[in-house]
């Protein structure tokens, strides 16, 4: 077989992610070495055997594993097919040490929910103009990983805060076009971030990102109607540009943008 690399990595504007990491190798075996940040990692082919604290772990199907920052690990691949894996390098915002001992105890976590999740994220991560979204699923994983190690906080439902959830939508409503980071709003409100994105979720049955994405929509249907341009329209509402735009829109109303405003006299298409 011959040896495969591919890799791909960036650093995304999102606070709490220090970088992402994407590859697909074949072959290549990782020396024990550490992070200073927490690497949390899903293999979507193949599978990927290392050893965390002179102790043999892996990533059989559908597993999430978290290895804690200053603690050695390697890694290599488990199948003669190699493995193709999707990283996400977390600050200690995010999971402070002392939950370095559980992780090491409990690395591995089956959790089909918590590897959606995760996968929404790293899709999020990679569509400019998305960051809010990105951030509000980093939060909700940030929690679901924390009841992993700690059941104990599993066990206490966040409280559902109307009053919180008011002020976050009221802010929404007030930057709409300018947006902001979940880390901005969790000071203004002020509530911490998890608590900000639950609250709101649980009184609106809508997470923040998708109540902001469907109000920018709204307008630009509105701007559409009166003639502008898609690309016009994409920048005045707020979003990233006209591709992003047309993501959003097509999954809101179920066409394009330019189909809908060459449409817009056809009920069944604007409806």
């Amino acid at each position: 077989m011959v040896s495969r690399h591919e890799v791909s990595a960036w650093r995304p504007r999102v606070p709490g992610v220090v970088e992402v990491f994407h590859a697909h190798f074949t072959e290549h075996a990782y020396p024990m070495h550490v992070h200073d940040v927490w690497t949390l990692l899903i293999v979507d082919n193949g599978a990927v055997r290392y050893d965390l604290n002179r102790r043999e772990c892996g990533t059989p199907h559908d597993t999430v594993s978290l290895l804690p920052p200053q603690v050695p690990h390697n890694g290599s691949p488990a199948t003669p097919q190699g493995f193709r894996k999707r990283v996400l390098y977390l600050d200690l915002s995010q999971l402070d040490e002392g939950l370095i001992g559980p992780a090491v105890d409990h690395p591995d976590i089956v959790d089909p929910l918590l590897r959606r999740r995760i996968g929404q994220l790293h899709a999020a991560l990679t569509r400019p103009g998305d960051e809010l979204e990105a951030a509000s699923r980093l939060a909700l994983i940030g929690e679901r990983l924390r009841g992993h190690l700690l059941p104990r906080l599993a066990a206490t439902p966040p409280d559902s805060d109307l009053g919180v959830a008011h002020s976050l939508r009221e802010l929404l409503d007030e930057r709409l076009f300018d947006g902001m980071t979940l880390d901005e709003a969790a000071k203004l409100v002020p509530a911490h971030p998890t608590h900000l994105v639950r609250a709101f979720s649980t009184a609106f049955g809508i997470a923040p990102h998708q109540y902001l994405m469907s109000r920018r929509v709204d307008h630009a249907r509105r701007l559409l109607l009166d003639g502008r341009p898609p690309a016009e329209v994409a920048t005045a509402v707020g979003f990233y540009d006209q591709s992003h735009l047309t993501r959003h829109f097509k999954r809101f109303v179920g066409v394009t943008p330019g189909r809908y405003a060459r449409n817009a006299d056809v009920t069944t298409v604007i409806r």
